[in-house]
């Protein structure tokens, strides 16, 4: 498996990961019906840096952002999204490590996730065990399609 930047080229293909997770409206706070042009700008345009990790396909994809403006620009967010075929075999921490790599060089120097849903228990669990802490609980902060209103997680770590 190699992570590499993105690169207009590899758009389709990273669309075809993202649709699907978006659509479920599970895990992500980005509305379930966005078009393909706005899912665009907000994974591939408007980030610091977006990556993909491949074999002979699109395994997964993160981007990198700066999560606030003035004197917290120092801090990043970052999103990512392992394909269907590919869960279980440990792309997301594979992600995580790099993306925190990357985000060093970019001069980083905290990555917060915004939004992590305690009903993630999976996710949860990773991103501790990479060395995020939960900061904050935003009550009742996402309406979950199947679980109704369920809590909302901060995590950050420092780089």
């Amino acid at each position: 498996m190699q992570i590499r930047p993105a690169t207009d080229a590899d758009w389709p293909a990273i669309w075809g990961t993202l649709r699907p997770v978006f659509r479920a409206g599970e895990t992500y706070a980005i509305d379930r019906d966005i078009s393909e042009a706005a899912a665009r700008a907000l994974w591939l345009d408007a980030p610091a840096a977006t990556y993909i990790a491949h074999d002979n396909a699109v395994l997964g994809t993160y981007f990198i952002k700066t999560n606030h403006q003035g004197g917290a620009r120092h801090v990043c967010n970052c999103g990512y999204v392992t394909a269907a075929a590919a869960q279980g075999r440990g792309i997301a921490a594979k992600m995580c490590d790099h993306s925190q790599i990357a985000a060093r060089a970019l001069g980083y120097t905290a990555m917060q996730f915004n939004m992590v849903l305690a009903s993630n228990a999976g996710a949860i669990r990773l991103w501790q065990r990479l060395g995020f802490d939960i900061v904050g609980t935003l009550p009742l902060g996402f309406d979950h399609p199947t679980l109704g209103l369920v809590d909302g997680h901060v995590m950050w770590k420092a780089l």
